[in-house]
């Protein structure tokens, strides 16, 4: 089951996507945290931020294997259509 990708974009928050996934998926901070080389405090700061870095959002979406990219991109159409 995909999540949803049509966005208001009042309610994007990047980091509650991931941490929805990472959920969905069965997995814990401390498993992903190893996954991406960083600690799982790292991770907690995440699920907290609207918007993270790339390069720490491609580690991400690679050991998750979800495209959270398209997810930004989908909210990027939102707010052209606000």
């Amino acid at each position: 089951m995909k999540m949803k990708t049509s966005l208001s974009p009042t309610d994007f928050h990047l980091g509650q996507r991931i941490k929805a996934e990472l959920a969905r998926q069965g997995r814990t901070a401390t498993w992903l945290a190893k996954q991406v080389h960083c600690t799982p405090e790292n991770i907690y700061k995440a699920y907290r931020s609207q918007w993270i870095s790339m390069p720490l959002l491609f580690e991400i979406c690679k050991a998750l294997d979800y495209d959270f990219f398209k997810d930004c991109s989908a909210y990027l159409e939102a707010e052209k259509t606000k």
